[in-house]
């Protein structure tokens, strides 16, 4: 087999591998936009509690186990009420409400117009944001659930 042949194999072989990852990185993205469109369309739908907490009650789940048994919010209080003023496009209410809620809002806002962009042109952008996580973005975000949590208890408590 001469030297040519084999390499316009290899090259043949490279495109097919390239142009099936294209077609994988389409579905994923494609299903990751669903997924990020149905959180934000549902978050638009609901009315922001205006006491920051039980939004997710108009959803037809209970009220915060936390709350009822011990009069504290959990970590995730407020989340759904940050997501549906973020996604009705108030950042600012959204931050108050419960501010990990916001940055998640936020964040899903983001994922969802890279899935777009990788589902529309194929392109490997996605892959880049991988490279993010590591043990600095790992204590970042606990540290930022924890600090939104007692911000979230302040709040609740009346001491902020």
């Amino acid at each position: 087999m001469s030297m040519a042949c084999f390499s316009a194999q290899s090259v043949a072989t490279r495109a097919s591998v390239s142009a099936s990852s294209k077609v994988g990185r389409r579905v994923i993205a494609g299903v990751v936009a669903l997924v990020c469109s149905g959180v934000l369309g549902l978050a638009a739908w609901l009315t922001p509690s205006p006491t920051g907490l039980g939004t997710h009650q108009a959803l037809k789940f209970p009220p915060c186990g936390w709350i009822t048994m011990a009069d504290l919010p959990c970590p995730t209080c407020g989340m759904t009420t940050a997501f549906a003023h973020a996604a009705n496009g108030n950042l600012v209410a959204s931050f108050l409400a419960q501010p990990m809620g916001c940055i998640l809002a936020l964040a899903t806002a983001i994922t969802l117009l890279v899935s777009v962009q990788v589902l529309i042109t194929g392109s490997n952008l996605g892959r880049s944001f991988t490279v993010l996580w590591g043990k600095a973005t790992v204590w970042g975000l606990s540290a930022i659930v924890f600090f939104s949590w007692m911000y979230k208890i302040l709040t609740y408590k009346g001491w902020l």
